[in-house]
């Protein structure tokens, strides 16, 4: 009998990542493992899905024309600077397949999202780490960063506000780092996916200037802004040349009818129902700090975003236990140990309404105090 049939190279010792959000899956939880809107879907999701059952007797458009018109006038670019995808995930893993070879180097900060990593490593891409410190904040310190990004390396990717740390660099950083990296001819990879639930977020994205350099580009996704994981839909902006290398990889027909429809009415009629969730939860970000401080939990400062990245180590407990007790209260939270062993000892929460937040408090206060 003949072996079985083997897999490339690349994969034989690649795991599958971990994400959160998988309280859904058990009863009597609430999700505080994810970050996204807390206020759920605009009520008139089911209305806006509606408006496009007629039309699914057909494939959908392929070139997404009205929905990149659409984002078009949303961030003040051209449509040939744009691309769509099944969520932001399908951005991440047509870069790679579009420019990278195996044995590229790309750099990578540690602790980031975890796709990043597996998509460059399923091309057969070399990762180069660029850790971010404790002691810095867990900021991209540029010296170092720099230092990693040599002429032989092909990208750089950053998360912006980072994922899992919560860090928002301000634009001026991150356009130094395009400019650096455009010089050496490196690509660099910015996913915004979470800025728009940040207050104040156009004085920070990047979108709308992809076209002003050679090697930028932006993903974003309403999964996060919205909250509709359940319906993939996200997109790529950069200049109009590396937007048709991308579109070539691109898997034809990624974005259903429903898809596009909700996407068009969202970003075209509702970003005011996201606005007023960033807002929201800035307020009872503050509230949540200053409340866990009092009970004795090592919160640190504010978040610049709307999530937690926190360690453990003044409770003398790792990541694991802390996630048990809290799901013992009916509370999940993002056990960090899937980012890095380094990361053992530090969880991610999400920050919600008042009453949620509340209750929160209550099970943290419960499980360190208790």
């Amino acid at each position: 009998m003949k072996g079985r049939i083997l897999p490339r190279g690349a994969l034989s010792d690649l795991p599958k990542t971990v994400h959160g959000g998988q309280a859904w899956k058990l009863e009597g939880i609430e999700d505080y493992s994810h970050n996204l809107n807390p206020f759920g879907p605009p009520e008139e999701i089911s209305e806006i899905i509606m408006q496009a059952v007629s039309d699914l007797g057909h494939y959908p458009d392929d070139s997404c024309t009205e929905l990149k018109e659409t984002i078009s006038r949303a961030f003040n670019i051209d449509p040939d600077c744009i691309t769509i995808g099944a969520g932001s995930s399908d951005i991440i893993r047509n870069v790679p397949n579009t420019f990278f070879s195996p044995g590229d180097r790309v750099v990578l900060n540690r602790p980031s999202f975890a796709e990043y990593s597996q998509q460059c490593r399923i091309v057969g891409a070399d990762i180069v780490w660029n850790d971010l410190l404790p002691e810095n904040d867990f900021r991209i310190d540029l010296d170092s960063l720099m230092v990693n990004v040599g002429d032989d390396t092909r990208a750089l990717y950053i998360c912006n506000p980072n994922n899992p740390t919560g860090r928002v660099e301000p634009r001026d950083k991150i356009v130094s780092i395009v400019r650096e990296c455009e010089e050496r001819g490196v690509l660099v990879f910015l996913d915004e996916t979470l800025l728009e639930l940040v207050p104040g977020y156009m004085d920070i994205t990047l979108s709308g200037m992809v076209d002003r350099f050679t090697n930028l580009i932006v993903a974003s996704s309403l999964t996060k802004s919205f909250a509709i994981p359940g319906i993939r839909i996200g997109f790529g902006m950069s200049n109009p040349d590396i937007i048709s290398e991308m579109e070539k990889v691109r898997m034809t027909w990624n974005v259903g009818q429903i898809e596009q429809v909700v996407a068009n009415v969202l970003l075209r009629d509702h970003m005011d129902y996201v606005d007023h969730a960033a807002a929201v939860m800035a307020v009872e970000s503050e509230v949540l700090n200053s409340s866990l401080r009092e009970i004795g939990f090592p919160v640190g400062s504010v978040s610049d975003s709307f999530f937690y990245f926190n360690s453990l180590e003044p409770l003398g407990m790792d990541s694991p236990t802390f996630k048990r007790k809290m799901l013992a209260q009916g509370i999940m939270v993002r056990d960090c140990s899937s980012f890095g062993d380094e990361f053992r000892g530090y969880v991610r929460y999400s920050v919600k309404d008042r009453e949620r937040n509340c209750r929160f408090i209550a099970a943290v206060d419960s499980v360190i105090n208790g």
